[in-house]
């Protein structure tokens, strides 16, 4: 049975329908000048590699008390003489229209448009360590031999997962995890007990 939404839910739904209407946007102006991968490369780059260790930043971003001024100044502090014309032109847009707090759903908008205009699945690969680049391109390449898929990924860090892989396509994941199988593990053996312990009051009882 479908449940309903909560209030936040639809929150949700309409930021990300702001998310990709900019998004869209971004890409346009990027393709204009010929520089769609490396935009979406930096802004990618701000968001999973940037933002994470410069808290302070994210939350003057998400800050709707901070001005569109420092945010500008923050803007270009961050990203002056590093990062294409585009891409900074982006962030301010995001800045005067004070959709900032959305810059990662923005991202993550833009790379799913990107991937459906070229063929690909986008595809959330989680592991419990970072992997390197040529470690990831194996992965994904073994991925999409045995999907016979071709995938556009997003690789995340979750140490709770101990070891393997998790990857998200859509609704459907794949978990080969350490943590999942210890607990398939956990189950197994559980249901072996109550089983052994049927067995034994069985016999009991027949005596």
């Amino acid at each position: 049975m479908a449940s309903v939404p909560h209030a936040d839910e639809h929150v949700d739904i309409g930021a990300d329908r702001i998310a990709r209407v900019y998004a869209q946007a971004i890409l346009e102006a990027a393709d204009r000048r010929g520089c769609r991968g490396e935009v979406l490369q930096e802004l990618g780059d701000i968001v999973r590699e940037v933002m994470p260790r410069a808290p302070r930043a994210a939350a003057i971003f998400a800050s709707s008390r901070v001005s569109v001024e420092d945010k500008a100044r923050l803007i270009e502090k961050m990203t002056a003489g590093r990062m294409l014309p585009t891409t900074v032109h982006s962030l301010h847009v995001l800045a005067r229209h004070g959709r900032l707090d959305l810059l990662t759903a923005v991202v993550a908008a833009a790379e799913r448009l990107a991937a459906e205009a070229e063929g690909r699945r986008p595809a959330v690969f989680t592991t419990a360590v970072p992997l390197g680049a040529e470690e990831q391109a194996r992965t994904v390449a073994e991925v999409e031999r045995a999907l016979a898929a071709t995938l556009a990924p997003t690789f995340t860090v979750d140490p709770n997962i101990i070891g393997g892989l998790v990857v998200r396509i859509g609704d459907t994941v794949y978990d080969q995890s350490v943590a999942t199988g210890l607990v398939r593990l956990g189950e197994r053996l559980k249901q072996r007990s109550i089983h052994e312990i049927q067995y034994r009051r069985d016999r009991l009882g027949s005596a």
